[in-house]
């Protein structure tokens, strides 16, 4: 048969008008509102970076503060991602500070190279003032977890934020709420004895004790420094037997707290009250579950969920559901990251910048702990506030203040 003139045309077409063709197509196809859905990229995820301590001598602390980012970073992303951002998921690069400032430092550096659009963590107040500091450089918004010193805020970096409350806040709430404690029980305890971890937390908090205890009726009997770690603590035991006080406060973190209350135990050392700020077992699981005996009436002064806030029992629950003890730092870790969040939605964007701004403009209220409205002022947020605990039982619970309550204060409790 004969050729159709279709044919003869198809045949006259010489290959480079083909090519030609070829070119041209591919480069329509190439552009964003020519591609079919399906060929599209996917929206990029947001980087940001976790920073806690999970080698060295705050391995369990930073253990629990990574446990309440990652639970916040997967309930983000399960419910949607960034939705601003078109379903954008937060992807979480992890960084170890090896409970010392330097490997904080390092790692925040790492981080910067791998395009972190923002950090939250950090835990202790050295490892939080160096990372914060380094995370500057680069006006990178940094969201210190724990981190109490209030020279972390006092330099004025822009880029620094606090969800929770520093150490003057919650010295000024523990001191008030322990005037309300002891004048209720009929002002059982006079004299205090106060023993602290000798690094840039426990000795600024010592100091604004030795200022503000007097002030309230309260005499000083002796102040006990001690390095972190410590191995022992029977000759600080020995002291606080033959000073007598109504009262032990300590400031420390967990291994050096749980090593003077088991000692203090051992020795049958009964003060009226320990009374910790901030103390570093006092508000954990663990000591609760180890070490009963020697955990039992302590009362802290520190960070701690809403109990009555159904999403914190949630997240308590799966925690220990995971084998793991819960602690404060879950809370604050899961509260940040979802702050976080809120910051880059609102933002609509993973600019530095512009996180950075939306952050100050915050009225984030989506968290699980017993603050008020959020308001960052300097970097600080004006409403946040600590709550009182009690070990009692199996449980720690919460006593004061009032509105948050599940039990009374046992006290005095010898």
């Amino acid at each position: 048969m004969g050729r159709s003139v279709q044919d003869s045309t198809l045949a006259g077409i010489s290959r480079r008008t083909v090519l030609k063709a070829g070119a041209a197509a591919a480069a329509v196809t190439a552009l964003p509102f020519a591609a079919p859905s399906v060929l599209r990229a996917q929206t990029p995820a947001v980087k940001i970076g976790i920073l806690q301590p999970v080698t060295g001598a705050l391995a369990h602390d930073g253990d629990l503060g990574r446990a309440g980012a990652e639970m916040a970073i997967n309930e983000i992303n399960a419910a949607g991602g960034i939705k601003s951002l078109g379903g954008a998921k937060l992807e979480m690069l992890f960084g170890d500070a090896r409970s010392t400032p330097e490997a904080g430092t390092q790692e925040v550096e790492r981080m910067q190279a791998e395009g972190v659009s923002a950090i939250v963590g950090g835990f202790a107040s050295p490892i939080c003032l160096a990372a914060s500091q380094a995370a500057a450089r680069y006006d990178l918004p940094y969201l210190v977890d724990v981190g109490v010193s209030d020279q972390i805020m006092s330099r004025g970096l822009t880029n620094t934020f606090r969800f929770s409350p520093g150490f003057g806040k919650v010295t000024q709430v523990a001191l008030d709420n322990l005037t309300a404690i002891n004048d209720k029980a009929g002002k059982p305890a006079k004299t205090v004895v106060l023993v602290h971890e000798d690094g840039l937390f426990g000795s600024g908090l010592a100091k604004l004790l030795q200022t503000e205890l007097p002030k309230r009726g309260f005499e000083i009997l002796e102040t006990i420094a001690h390095p972190t770690p410590a191995r022992d603590m029977s000759n600080v035991a020995l002291r606080i037997r033959s000073l007598n006080p109504d009262l032990v406060i300590p400031s420390n973190y967990y291994g050096e707290f749980v090593l003077l209350a088991r000692t203090m135990q051992q020795q049958r050392i009964k003060p009226k009250g320990i009374y910790a700020i901030l103390g570093g077992a006092a508000s954990n699981g663990r000591f609760v579950k180890e070490f009963p005996q020697a955990a039992q009436n302590v009362i802290d002064c520190n960070h701690w969920h809403d109990p009555k806030n159904p999403k914190a029992l949630a997240l308590r629950k799966a925690v220990e559901g995971q084998g793991k003890s819960f602690a404060y730092n879950v809370s604050l870790n899961y509260s940040n990251v979802l702050l976080l969040a809120d910051a880059i939605e609102r933002a609509g964007s993973s600019d530095r910048k512009k996180i950075i701004e939306a952050l100050n403009a915050s009225t984030f209220a989506g968290h699980i702990m017993p603050y008020g409205p959020t308001k960052f002022v300097n970097g600080q947020n004006e409403g946040a506030t600590p709550i009182n605990t009690q070990i009692q039982g199996e449980d720690i619970k919460v006593i004061f203040p009032d509105a948050f309550a599940e039990a009374k204060a046992n006290f005095p409790a010898a």
